[in-house]
């Protein structure tokens, strides 16, 4: 008789996170090789396409950042000052990131003149 079988796992939110991260910065990175058009491969459209996809994966982390915020504030309206004091300040320095990194580029000289760079801010 027929018997089927469903399979299911689970899996971490924060590993369903990064593989959609993951994901979303590879699709960008090929469709930036792809683009070569047949004249080679450059290295701008490389630093263009690993820029877009830095740019997606800053854009989430501040918006988690805050709602860390966000749910750091509820948690001392809760009474757990302790919890939502960590989460305010997690929260901020997940949301400021971007901003962190761009000075440790412009303190390293890892301007525009150089092969690695952040983009404009």
């Amino acid at each position: 008789m027929g018997r089927s079988i469903a399979v299911a796992f689970h899996l971490n939110p924060r590993l369903r996170m990064s593989l959609l991260l993951s994901a979303i910065f590879i699709l960008t990175t090929l469709d930036a090789l792809a683009q070569g058009g047949g004249g080679g491969f450059s290295s701008t459209d490389l630093k263009t396409g690993i820029s877009n996809s830095l740019a997606v994966i800053m854009l989430f982390g501040f918006v988690l950042g805050i709602a860390a915020v966000i749910a750091g504030g509820f948690a001392i309206r809760r009474g757990d000052v302790d919890t939502g004091k960590l989460s305010i300040i997690g929260g901020a320095v997940i949301a400021a990131a971007p901003a962190i990194a761009y000075a440790f580029f412009k303190i390293f000289g890892l301007d525009n003149s150089s092969t690695v760079g952040v983009g404009n801010f």
